[in-house]
């Protein structure tokens, strides 16, 4: 497991965003994971409410595992200066990732016929602004 993200309101509620390397996080894991916090911390002390939970699928990518779970998948880029790119993640590294779109336009032969035009797109992690998977129901 590793730690995505952790939130602390002002009214104590401390939520805490976990996920795995592999498809998801099991209930039976953040149970565990909520049962060793709690131990850690002292309710005599300061009362708290604790939830622990893996990012939600409108949640956007925020650290660099993700990125690297997300391989293979499709994926929704917006860029600083908002543009858009839908696509299949294929790469990451600390730099950046590489996106793959595909789509079907006319060749330059025949005007009639479509051909299906796969492209590589580098985008460098500061420029990108979010990152979220896109859901399937396929």
């Amino acid at each position: 497991m590793f730690l995505v993200e952790v939130k602390v309101k002002a009214s104590n509620k401390i939520h805490i965003f976990m996920d795995n390397e592999t498809e998801g996080l099991a209930i039976s894991e953040c149970v565990a994971m909520s049962r060793y916090i709690e131990s850690k911390l002292d309710r005599e002390t300061e009362d708290f409410e604790l939830e622990v939970s893996s990012p939600g699928l409108d949640q956007p990518f925020r650290v660099f595992k993700q990125y690297i779970k997300g391989i293979g998948r499709q994926v929704s880029i917006v860029l600083k200066d908002n543009t858009k790119h839908v696509g299949k993640l294929i790469a990451a590294d600390e730099s950046g990732v590489t996106l793959e779109k595909t789509k079907t336009e006319c060749t330059e032969t025949s005007k009639k016929k479509k051909e299906l035009i796969t492209e590589h797109f580098i985008f460098r992690f500061p420029e990108i602004k979010e990152t979220r998977k896109m859901v399937s129901f396929n």
